[in-house]
């Protein structure tokens, strides 16, 4: 039996038959899609590795099973940069030396631009770092991760307010 799932990955719409019903979000992803930029961590949803954005809104993929999100749109790491223009967190993080090994890198960005879409950011650093609890990051990089939610979060703000 086939279960069937569409969604829109990275603003393209994908029309995808499971043969199981318990395949995750990121097992679609890196197994069957070859999006590997999202990354497998912990598998229990506490490490955030495996962060995306379904609807704009930040999830573990690890703990979602695909056939949930039928009709959603799902953005992973490889689809937040425009062409060659990087997203704003994106170019934070580097501008802050917030880069980790590269393992919670990816998950860590999704995350940032999660809480910063959901408003959640602030000009606050403890708000970001609660914030950004759910993402673990080995290598200690959390005091340049904090500096460049907070510069992503006034950048697109600024554009915002420029925009309107």
């Amino acid at each position: 039996m086939n279960w069937t799932v569409r969604l829109t990955i990275n603003g393209e719409p994908r029309t995808l038959a499971l043969d199981d019903p318990r395949v995750t979000l990121l097992d679609l992803l890196r197994e069957r899609l070859h999006l590997t930029g999202t990354k497998k961590g912990c598998d229990r949803g506490q490490c955030g590795a495996c962060t995306v954005l379904v609807d704009g809104r930040r999830i573990n993929s690890c703990l979602t099973l695909a056939v949930s999100l039928d009709g959603a749109a799902v953005t992973t790491i490889e689809g937040l940069a425009q062409g060659d223009q990087l997203h704003p967190v994106q170019e934070a993080f580097i501008a802050h030396d917030a880069l980790q090994c590269g393992f919670c890198t990816p998950g860590q960005i999704m995350s940032a631009v999660g809480l910063i879409n959901e408003g959640q950011a602030g000009a606050d650093p403890e708000r970001v770092r609660e914030g950004m609890s759910g993402n673990l990051c080995r290598c200690s990089a959390y005091v340049g991760i904090v500096e460049a939610v907070l510069d992503a979060q006034a950048t697109l703000t600024d554009k915002t307010e420029r925009a309107a």
